[in-house]
């Protein structure tokens, strides 16, 4: 099955004993907190992403203190990511061979191993770029897996398929009250002591999530072993990404947007030290008001009731997005930065939650974990070749210019998109009234 136009078979909810006390206690938005293995999922996770954003900030903080350099920083963030660009098809395959849970454990386990490894080189001082070059390599390879393996699980937490869309917008919102407080708490610490105590917490907040995932009682299938070969595997995934109207204009822009647009976080450093004129502090701050921005989004999304409407969502938040770089890119005030950063964050987010939980939607169930590791790709894999162009760029012209051009160009990837939601559109149509999102047309007399 090559192409999109399959019926979609929405996943059957087996009836949890408490879900409907839970349900009926708990305001709309929150409704996929019912099922047992997400609110699992969102305790764990609530606590290790802390961890993990404390550890983005103190890493860029320590190349840019040891090194001064913007074209270190693209280089450090493309060593990170790069991996997940070349591996992640492959990995997709796998993901959908194999059992999704266990698949996360190990990865957690081994985000654990890296992080900790981090902590104790740098509280030792014998971190060196070397080093951080080498585990930001380990730690892109485990991303290759952990991404695709944690966006197909989600639909064997919440199973519900109407509860998808909410879990998608929950975990956006985690993800950004993470985003809100973990850099907050970085730039303090790093501000008192040093970035490697930002990487030892992030190592311990590994625990709460494999124990999350340890305590989950799933009722799926046995997984089937697969007869064909990986390749072939590989080849039916792209096929059918490719031929997909949908999937592929979606992924096409989040591609744009990844590639030009998400690199300015890895500028924050320079913006902080030299635009703003502040510190580790001011860094924190930025990264607070980003997360602010994208939470707000977040938290919308979560009190919407349906999936409908979202695709056309996706070029007014990527327009949001671009607009919010250029201002922030223009801006050499503190507070304005603060503002423009914000609202970028309400784009991005709202672009990238929005892309997600169509894509969930509508793949198919036997190609999720290959659809998702071109997801993958699109938001992680294309960011290590944005990062290398945005540290050459602001080597050569300076990190202000380099964010007004790469605004420029994501307000260029949303007009293209326009042009290409009619066409989107008429292929949604006859899936949504499939699964019960839009009413089905009166049959002509």
């Amino acid at each position: 099955m090559s192409g999109g136009n399959e019926p979609i078979t929405p996943a059957v909810a087996e009836p949890v004993r408490g879900e409907s006390r839970f349900m009926s206690g708990s305001a709309h938005a929150w409704r996929a907190l019912r099922h047992r293995n997400f609110r699992l999922f969102f305790g764990g996770q609530s606590i290790s992403l802390i961890g993990t954003w404390m550890t983005r900030v103190a890493t860029s903080w320590l190349v840019y203190r040891l090194t001064g350099s913007a074209l270190l920083l693209g280089t450090v963030s493309f060593a990170g990511q790069i991996p997940t660009f070349i591996i992640a098809p492959f990995a997709g395959v796998w993901v959908d061979r194999l059992d999704r849970r266990q698949v996360l454990v190990w990865t957690q386990v081994l985000s654990m191993v890296q992080s900790l490894a981090l902590a104790g080189l740098t509280l030792s001082h014998r971190i060196t770029i070397p080093w951080v070059l080498g585990l930001s390599v380990m730690q892109g390879l485990i991303n290759a897996f952990d991404m695709p393996g944690r966006q197909a699980f989600m639909v064997q937490m919440v199973e519900d398929r109407k509860d998808l869309s909410n879990a998608i917008a929950i975990n956006s919102s985690m993800v950004n009250m993470a985003r809100l407080v973990g850099p907050s708490l970085a730039g303090m610490l790093i501000a008192v002591s040093s970035e490697g105590w930002c990487f030892l917490i992030d190592g311990i907040s590994y625990i709460a999530v494999i124990v999350s995932l340890l305590m989950m009682r799933l009722h799926i299938a046995a997984v089937k072993r697969r007869v064909t070969s990986t390749f072939t595997d590989l080849k039916e995934g792209w096929t059918y990404v490719r031929g997909f109207v949908p999937i592929r204009t979606i992924l096409l822009l989040f591609a744009v947007v990844s590639l030009m647009g998400m690199p300015f976080v890895v500028l924050m450093p320079i913006f902080a030290a030299q635009v703003l004129h502040g510190g580790p502090h001011t860094l924190g701050f930025l990264m607070g008001a980003m997360g602010v921005g994208a939470l707000i989004s977040a938290l919308s999304l979560a009190a919407r009731k349906s999936v409908r409407g979202l695709v056309r969502m996706i070029p007014i938040a990527a327009s949001v997005f671009g607009l919010g770089l250029i201002g922030f890119g223009l801006s050499r005030v503190f507070w304005l930065s603060m503002v423009m950063v914000l609202i970028a964050g309400m784009g991005m987010m709202q672009g990238m939650a929005g892309s997600n939980t169509v894509i969930q939607t509508i793949v198919s169930e036997d190609k999720r974990g290959r659809v998702m590791s071109y997801y993958t790709i699109a938001f992680v894999g294309m960011a290590p070749f944005g990062s290398l162009l945005a540290g050459s760029l602001a080597h050569a012209i300076g990190a202000p210019w380099t964010v007004i051009l790469n605004g420029s160009a994501v307000l260029l990837g949303a007009a293209w998109f326009w042009t290409q939601l009619p066409a989107v559109r008429r292929v949604l149509r006859p899936i949504y009234q499939e699964m019960g999102i839009v009413p089905r047309e009166p049959a002509a007399e």
